[in-house]
């Protein structure tokens, strides 16, 4: 790890969390997208995030995304033949996006970059300090 590892590893974290705020952003825009009854409905996508491990055993090395996976499960169909997409049944394929966890994850999300600033913030002034240390 470098002097300034902790600067590398806050800004690994700011990154992971800005794509997971970006995921969650695409996934509430989608939230209401629906397809004809016969298509691939719109499913939420899900960050996974790992550790960046470091050679030899030492310290890690900050977190980086490591996939991104599609929600699973049926879709939930719904008789609508009045919809412009309704399928030749009347059938409109609802698009699996689940609002409280996206929400509960925006939340988390939030919390997770904020305190990688923070980190961010108190390492620089620490650094800063250590510069002025002898001066006078």
């Amino acid at each position: 790890m470098s002097v300034f590892g902790t600067l590398d590893i806050a800004g690994s974290g700011m990154h992971v969390s800005r794509f997971w705020l970006d995921t969650i952003s695409h996934n509430l825009a989608n939230a209401n997208t629906v397809r004809p009854g016969d298509e691939e409905p719109f499913r939420a996508q899900m960050v996974v995030a790992r550790e960046r491990l470091s050679t030899a055993g030492g310290p890690g090395q900050g977190v980086e995304v490591s996939a991104v996976i599609r929600q699973q499960g049926d879709p939930v169909r719904v008789f609508d033949p009045a919809h412009p997409e309704a399928d030749a049944q009347g059938y409109v394929t609802m698009p699996l996006v689940d609002l409280a966890g996206q929400m509960a994850d925006l939340i988390l999300a939030t919390r997770s970059y904020q305190m990688n600033v923070q980190v961010l913030q108190d390492a620089r002034e620490a650094y800063q300090s250590a510069l002025k240390i002898g001066q006078r």
